[in-house]
């Protein structure tokens, strides 16, 4: 079930907001805090289907209410007099105000500083103070914080239990939520209408999260991040899985560091991991085994859990490589001939970076490594037994092929940029540094008439590996087309 909340200022537009997200949601959420009048709280939830909860938060609890304690506490009482299917209480109020008619009270626990490691002693005091409903909101910015907080809405209890994270892995408790069994989920009606800051509008939990498809049953895909690449790869796979009958749904996890994560996806029941290219170093660790390339490289983008532990995959380096060799005209993949006297500059220094320069000196490419950190490409030239060039003497520099894979290098004309001048039409292009974005490097490229290494396709390739790899499907071409506003 998912509310809506809505946080008015004007009375006369209070009932539009309500309509608006009564079209839309389970349960709409109206905020009292920053209506400048003093309202009619049984006109404003009258004549609507949907159940009404109404609130009247103060600052500690993130609440915008100007006035003082005693008429917060004064309006909440006259809001149960109008019945609303719920009212929320904190804890301290909930002991001043008695239960009223049908009207269910969700008390609530607000720690908007720190997460808490401890909530049982709470649950008692809650439970004490006559609670249908229990609400719990703590900051949530990484998995390992947000773990109480799943902790305590999965475990069976007399009294449902509602949490609602604050940052980036609010989302990622409110999908865990869902699947079990959390009375209903937190959502803003539009952009612009935020509770707290990051609350996802209800539109992109269903476009791109697909909340309405989790169920107990579900299958969660781990995805670690939530940047534009991630939720985009959210955004595809959950639509393919949709689409072809697939109970599998993304689940975005913020990862900081590696402590008791493997519990925590084993607990989940996440056996399958993705992972943009940017955190293909960082993540690595986790897995257990390692095929021969990320061995190799310190490099991994997708992770699987078998029956002997977890196993590290690179599914960018073969779509890449795959995707250049098409452009320059192989007929079958690995065909190391399309590379014969053709000079190849890599432009990096990270994870991706090693994994293309050890597929091309695989197929026998000739490969030179530049970056502006001049110490971190001559280690991977060393490495690698290619050769190593100084960024500063790069433009004296012949080339074939152009490849970059550091997300952090600007064009420009300064000593640490790489200056667009330097490529010529004789040349092909391929940036994969912001999969699955076009960059600047692209779009120079082929205004100075370089053959280009489609972005999109290397993209296709390296998703149609990992959904095949899970589900032991392709995705849909028409998958691809489709995009919402969100992932834009």
């Amino acid at each position: 079930m998912i509310c809506i909340s809505v946080t008015p200022e004007s009375r006369n537009f209070a009932k539009v907001d309500i309509l608006n997200a009564a079209a839309q949601c389970d349960l709409v959420e109206l905020c009292l805090d920053r209506l400048i009048k003093t309202p009619d709280i049984g006109d404003l939830i009258s004549g609507f289907e949907v159940p009404i909860l109404v609130s009247c938060r103060h600052s500690e609890e993130g609440g915008q209410f100007k006035g003082t304690e005693a008429e917060r506490v004064q309006l909440l009482k006259q809001a149960i007099i109008a019945e609303p299917e719920y009212i929320e209480l904190d804890l301290e109020t909930a002991r001043q105000i008695p239960r009223f008619g049908k009207t269910k009270r969700v008390i609530t626990y607000t720690s908007l500083k720190k997460p808490l490691s401890q909530v049982d002693d709470i649950f008692d005091e809650i439970e004490d103070a006559k609670a249908d409903v229990i609400k719990f909101t703590w900051p949530t910015p990484t998995l390992q914080t947000a773990w109480p907080l799943l902790a305590a809405i999965s475990q069976k209890r007399e009294i449902p239990v509602v949490g609602l994270g604050l940052g980036a892995a609010g989302i990622t408790f409110s999908l865990l939520g869902t699947k079990y069994g959390s009375p209903w989920i937190y959502a803003a009606l539009e952009k612009g209408m935020e509770v707290f800051e990051g609350q996802p509008t209800v539109a992109e939990l269903s476009e791109v999260f697909h909340c309405q498809r989790i169920s107990a049953k579900t299958r969660f895909i781990g995805v670690a991040g939530l940047g534009v690449t991630e939720r985009r790869t959210i955004e595809v796979i959950n639509k393919a899985s949709e689409t072809l009958g697939l109970d599998y749904v993304c689940l975005p996890l913020v990862i900081n560091d590696f402590k008791q994560v493997h519990k925590m996806l084993g607990i989940l029941k996440i056996r399958s991991l993705v992972v943009s290219p940017r955190m293909g170093e960082f993540i690595l660790p986790l897995a257990e085994h390692l095929e021969e390339s990320s061995q190799k490289t310190g490099y991994g983008d997708l992770q699987l859990n078998q029956p002997d532990g977890w196993h590290a995959y690179d599914t960018v380096r073969r779509s890449a490589i795959r995707s250049l060799e098409t452009t320059l005209g192989a007929s079958t993949d690995g065909d190391s001939s399309v590379f014969q006297r053709k000079n190849i500059l890599v432009l990096g220094q990270g994870g991706l970076t090693k994994a293309i320069v050890y597929s091309l000196t695989q197929l026998g490419a000739v490969v030179s490594v530049t970056s502006p950190n001049d110490r971190a490409a001559q280690g991977i030239a060393k490495t690698f037994d290619v050769r190593y060039v100084p960024f500063a003497t790069i433009y004296d520099t012949l080339c074939d092929i152009v490849i970059q894979t550091d997300p952090e290098l600007q064009l420009g004309p300064g000593k640490l940029n790489f200056n667009p001048s330097y490529l010529r039409e004789t040349m092909t292009v391929m940036d994969i540094s912001h999969l699955p974005e076009e960059t600047e490097l692209i779009r120079e490229a082929e205004n100075r008439g370089c053959e280009v290494v489609s972005v999109d396709e290397v993209y296709r390739r390296q998703l149609n590996q990992i959904f095949k790899a899970i589900t032991g499907q392709e995705i849909p071409d028409e998958i691809f087309t489709s995009r919402s506003e969100y992932t834009r």
